[in-house]
């Protein structure tokens, strides 16, 4: 083999491994609940109301008498809601997503 692919082969092994790092180090990055919030669900939720059901807010209040209580509870709904609510799959928001911004739901609006 010439000097040339040798040198080629090597430069595309070291940048196969350099991008699979950085894949590793963006998996354990924490996850901005506040980011991800504004994202999907601000738009039916500005300032944790509630545009399509006024009566069903984020408050802590609100949800506790709806039988929300936990971040696992705000997660089954995003993953199987009630009627006028976007259903969020695992493909678009990611179980950590959900959890994060569930803990930012449950922190943000008492």
């Amino acid at each position: 083999m010439n000097k040339g692919v040798i040198v080629s082969i090597a430069l595309l092994a070291t940048a196969a491994f350099a991008t699979a790092g950085l894949a590793d180090t963006r998996k354990g990055m924490k996850i901005d609940g506040a980011r991800e919030f504004k994202e999907h669900c601000a738009v039916c939720h500005p300032d944790g109301g509630n545009i399509v059901n006024p009566a069903k807010t984020l408050k802590r209040s609100t949800l506790a008498a709806n039988g929300v209580r936990t971040w696992k509870d705000i997660v089954a709904k995003m993953r199987n809601p009630g009627p006028g609510m976007t259903k969020f799959e695992k493909k678009d928001v990611s179980d950590k997503e959900a959890r994060a911004i569930a803990e930012y739901v449950l922190k943000s609006f008492k």
